[in-house]
């Protein structure tokens, strides 16, 4: 019993608490906001409720390359400063709205990008190294961008016992 609902846990951590996937929603694959490589140095966390602490988003370190580019097309929703960040919001056919910081533009709200396209540049200050942080909202609510971003294989439950 415990293995099983540790199996269950498991499965909605890694999935990031939603089975939303952007190939499966849209047919399009995302592409990495980062160039190549792109290690994700801190990991989504679920928050418990919606005001509880977590990590809302993954943190991408950046390589030599400071160009942040869209991972699919999409309306610029917002670009502008966030207390004493530069922040900018795509959103994205199917209620997606994703989220780039710390990030300065030349795009502003109404503006459409295509997926990869360049839609900013990476500035110091969210990590020690040059990293970016990629949120995603799904209908107002956050959800793993590595749902998106097809990096992790969908959660499958095998059964214990035999039949």
């Amino acid at each position: 019993m415990i293995r099983n609902l540790l199996a269950v846990s498991l499965a909605l951590l890694v999935v990031g608490l939603s089975g939303a996937s952007a190939t499966a929603d849209s047919g399009t694959r995302w592409s990495w906001p980062i160039a190549a490589p792109h290690p994700v140095i801190r990991p989504y966390i679920a928050p418990e409720t919606p005001y509880s602490a977590g990590h809302r988003g993954i943190d991408i370190a950046a390589g030599t390359s400071l160009d942040v580019r869209a991972p699919t097309a999409g309306i610029v929703h917002f670009a502008g400063t966030v207390v004493d960040r530069p922040v900018l919001s795509i959103r994205h056919p199917g209620g997606i709205i994703t989220s780039y910081e710390p990030v300065t533009t030349a795009l502003t709200r109404g503006d459409r990008v295509a997926q990869g396209d360049i839609v900013g540049e990476l500035e110091p200050g969210h990590c020690t190294v040059a990293c970016l942080h990629f949120g995603v909202r799904l209908d107002a609510n956050y959800v793993s961008p590595l749902n998106y971003l097809g990096d992790i294989p969908r959660a499958i439950l095998l059964p214990t016992r035999r039949p």
